[in-house]
């Protein structure tokens, strides 16, 4: 095993030692699962007309490849017509209606969270969680009432928004994260002062 890679598994999350570079998964079962809920979102989600589609550079477009506004309605669609268009290189979520997000950038420590990572994955349970397209980052979608963005930048790096903002969205699930939404738990970082 002289040109093994460590890497971390796309279902579970688990560190893998493999032989072979490309390797995504860690055991066939993590790749069948997998598989099967890829892309898969919280009914409040794929229902709504927030969806917009993403350039290389993550800046929204229109589902016909015109600049979008994560505060324009007029801009966005359906998550059907989002997924069908073939401007820009994916599909995006504009916050709002309920539904916010806490990003968390730099939390992977190898093939595993670093521990402030893994205490705001811990206080919500049971709310959709992606890998973020840099893969090392997570975005836990969940029910968060409207209101002002918060940016932490104190060795961690978290940002949560309910309104204004789009998330680019991978279909990469961590772990066995359910395709619902949870309202979100903001008490690990409610007395932290925030950089904005």
């Amino acid at each position: 095993m002289a040109n093994a890679t460590r890497k971390r598994c796309a279902h579970c999350g688990g560190g893998m030692l493999l032989v072979r570079v490309d390797a995504k998964f860690c055991t066939q079962r993590c790749g069948t699962y997998y598989r099967r809920k890829r892309g898969k979102l919280p009914v409040k989600m794929a229902r709504s007309r927030r969806f917009v589609r993403y350039s290389a550079r993550k800046v929204p477009l229109t589902a016909g490849g015109r600049a979008a506004s994560s505060t324009n309605s007029r801009s966005w669609c359906t998550l059907s017509t989002a997924r069908k268009a073939r401007a820009g290189i994916g599909v995006g979520y504009v916050l709002g209606d309920g539904v916010g997000c806490i990003d968390l950038d730099d939390c992977f420590d190898g093939a595993h969270l670093k521990p402030w990572a893994q205490e705001l994955l811990d206080a919500n349970p049971g709310t959709l969680v992606e890998v973020s397209m840099s893969g090392n980052g997570l975005h836990i979608f969940g029910l968060l009432p409207e209101g002002r963005g918060r940016v932490i930048r104190d060795g961690r790096k978290i940002e949560v928004y309910s309104v204004g903002r789009y998330v680019a969205l991978t279909g990469n699930r961590y772990g066995d994260a359910p395709a619902s939404l949870r309202p979100l738990n903001l008490e690990p970082i409610e007395n932290v002062r925030d950089e904005r």
